[in-house]
């Protein structure tokens, strides 16, 4: 029986490393469209953070996924990343 390996990802937030798994990832297009990618499929500049609600908030308020994918966060993602924040995703 082959071990296969897990990958690992580095939070934004926390710069901790975790399983890719366990991680929300948020996508800059190619088109510059940012996109919550619960999958990991989309392809595009990804960043990760941890589904902690003080990992969402210090990457929000820090402007780490701002800085991470060279763009501004839309409206609409800052809200669904407040809806992990708050717990109720």
């Amino acid at each position: 029986m082959t071990i296969r390996k897990v990958p690992m990802r580095t939070c934004v937030a926390c710069q901790t490393t975790r399983p890719k798994r366990e991680l929300v990832r948020v996508v800059r297009t190619a088109a510059g469209t940012l996109v919550l990618d619960r999958r990991g499929k989309v392809s595009g500049r990804g960043a990760y953070i941890c589904p902690d609600p003080d990992c969402v908030h210090k990457a929000l308020t820090g402007h780490r996924l701002e800085r991470a994918l060279e763009v501004q966060l839309t409206d609409e993602l800052v809200a669904e990343l407040q809806r992990i924040e708050r717990g109720s995703v």
